[in-house]
Parts: C-alpha cells; sequence; structure tokens
C-alpha cells in the first residue's frame, strides 16, 4: 500500500479506501489509484483484513470424496452459490474415501483457519475435530453421519430410496433381483443394502444373499458378478450412479436385459435404450442444507446438533418396467 500511495501521490489512508471500495475518494483520484494498483500488481491480503477486523479468513473447507464425481460437483456448486450470498469463499479437497487423507485435509483448513468445514466422511472416528468444534469452528458432516462425535449432519433417505427400487421391481413380477452396492463398510452402502432388504420384505419377494454383490467396483468386476447373479436374477438395483454406469457397460449387446433401477440419476440416462429408471433426490437440496445449517452456526444458533434428511424419489423410465 506503501508503493501504491507513492506511485499515485496519496496518502495510504485513500488508498485503504479505494481497496475497500469506501465513499469520500474523488473520481480521478481514485482512477489514479487503480492505476497505480495496476501497474505494481498489488492485491490486498484478505485474510490479514478479516483477521484485524475479526470476522475471520472468509473462507469455508469443503472435504468430499472425489470431486471428479457428478454426485460432489453437484454439491460442490450449492455450497459455493450459498458461501457466495455470505461473501465467503470455498476451499475443496478429495479424501478418496482414504480416512487418513481426510483427517489430514480437515486439520489444514484448520491450520488455515477456515471459518467452518463441511466434511462428506471417509472414516468412522472423527473425534480429532472434537477440539476445533469446540474452539469454535463450525462442522457439519453430509451425505455420510460422522463417528463417535455428535455433530450437524445432512443426509439422503438412502434405505428408503432403495426400498423404492425393489418394490417398484416386484410390482412388475420380479422375484429374483440382484442388488451390487458400494463397499459395505461405507454408510450409504450399508443403508441402501438394508433398504433394498427392507423392500423385498414390504413386497413380500425373497432376499436372496448371494445375489448380493459389494463392491468397490470396477467394468471388470461388475461385469463378472453379472455373469454369475444374471443366471438367475431378471431384475437388478445399483447402489450408485457409478455401478450403474459399469453395469451398462456390462450389458451392453445382451439381446436381453434385466430390468434395472439404479440409485442416482447421471447425465444422458433418459436419452440411452431403454431410458435408465433411477432413485433420485436433489442432491442440489442436499449441498444447500449443509451450507445454510453452517451459516446459521456462524450467526450464533447454538441449538443441539441436527439431522436433516433429504427425500428420495423413484424417476420410472423403461429400464425398470421390463416385465418378468
Amino acid at each position: 500500500m506503501n508503493d501504491v500511495a507513492r506511485l499515485a501521490g496519496v496518502s495510504i489512508k485513500t488508498v485503504s479506501r479505494v481497496v475497500n471500495a469506501e465513499s469520500g475518494v474523488h473520481p480521478a483520484t481514485a482512477e489514479r489509484v487503480l492505476a497505480a494498483i495496476d501497474q505494481l500488481g498489488f492485491r490486498r491480503n484478505l485474510s490479514a483484513r478479516n483477521l484485524r477486523r475479526g470476522t475471520g479468513t472468509g473462507t469455508l473447507g469443503l472435504v468430499l470424496e472425489d470431486l471428479a464425481n457428478p454426485f460432489y460437483s453437484v454439491l460442490t456448486r450449492a455450497v459455493e452459490e450459498i458461501a457466495r450470498v455470505h461473501g465467503k469463499q470455498v476451499l475443496t479437497g478429495s479424501s478418496d474415501e482414504d480416512p487418513a487423507r481426510e483427517r489430514e485435509l480437515v486439520l489444514e483448513f484448520c491450520a488455515r483457519r477456515v471459518d467452518g468445514l463441511i466434511v462428506v466422511p471417509a472414516g468412522h472416528q472423527h473425534g480429532y475435530i472434537a477440539h476445533e468444534i469446540n474452539a469454535g469452528t463450525p462442522v457439519v458432516f453430509v451425505d455420510r453421519p460422522p463417528g463417535n462425535l455428535d455433530a450437524d449432519t445432512v443426509l439422503i433417505d438412502n434405505a428408503g430410496g432403495t426400498a423404492l427400487a425393489a418394490r417398484h421391481l416386484a410390482e412388475h413380477g420380479h422375484r429374483e433381483i440382484a442388488f451390487l452396492g458400494d463397499a459395505p463398510e461405507i454408510h450409504t452402502a450399508a443403508e441402501r443394502l438394508r433398504g433394498f432388504r427392507e423392500g423385498c420384505a414390504q413386497a413380500g419377494v425373497p432376499f436372496y444373499p448371494d445375489l448380493v454383490l459389494m463392491g468397490p467396483h470396477t467394468d471388470e468386476s461388475v461385469a463378472q458378478a453379472l455373469r454369475s447373479t444374471l443366471q438367475r436374477a431378471t431384475a437388478l438395483v445399483t447402489g450408485n450412479n457409478r455401478i450403474t454406469v459399469h453395469a451398462l457397460r456390462a450389458l451392453a449387446g445382451r439381446p436381453r436385459r434385466p430390468a434395472l433401477v439404479g440409485f442416482d440419476d447421471f447425465e444422458l440416462a433418459d436419452l440411452l435404450d431403454p431410458p435408465i429408471s433411477v432413485v433420485t433426490h436433489d442432491t442440489w437440496a442436499l449441498g444447500r442444507s449443509a451450507a445454510e445449517l453452517l451459516f446459521a452456526r456462524l450467526d450464533g444458533d447454538r441449538t443441539p446438533p441436527r439431522r436433516l434428511v433429504v427425500p428420495t424419489r423413484l424417476l420410472a423410465r423403461g429400464s425398470g418396467e421390463v416385465s418378468r
């Protein structure tokens, strides 16, 4: 700022007023200051300014499983939109489903003094963040609940969604229904398997453990799973959008496909032949709810931790409506 003031021939206070868009500066003077700023490449230190004012760093930390996954991309955009309204920026990092990486990212964001955190848990132990919460950093967990910690959480109705899928397939005459899910230690995968089992019971069709294959999955593992399960199963529920895509690759070229309902919508699902029936949910609402809850805490809400659940619904497009 000294350099800018010297080059523009003004006081440091005038420079401060210009960069903070305050009134009281003649337009010609402001233009001269801006020209000096541009010439010198000056950038104000927002973190230092906010800390000096006692308003935090103006940033939030967002820890995801994998930003490349379209599900998390939508969630991130929702968080960013709410943060922008509140004048804050979002720093993101992917844990790659590694608890150690999750912890590393969370503590790194805390070391950078973010004003709050939104975390998609990779692990089941979150006592390590209790000190930060007690010190005043609000944390909201999203998509999965934290372990050994009572904290704000926003979830999808995972069990309700797969129960819908199982009942829907049973209504079309299917009694041997296979389920391909993610790794069972992941909360969402376990809940979706539980919902599938409950949906079978509600529909009065058998639940066959040997028709259940849990991940993680690849194109090759899904193809191998389908070769065994589809000798009996006439219908299939896939536990997330990536598994659905793996399954579609494995099923390509088959003269007759099983009825299929996937959990999570995905791009171009409605343009395939047949279009893919899915259990869908409002991912934007998931991210928005988490961000709004975080900002409520930043604004002084001290009520007990909340648990919000975003509903699911079945979107019938054709692939799940194939009769036995």
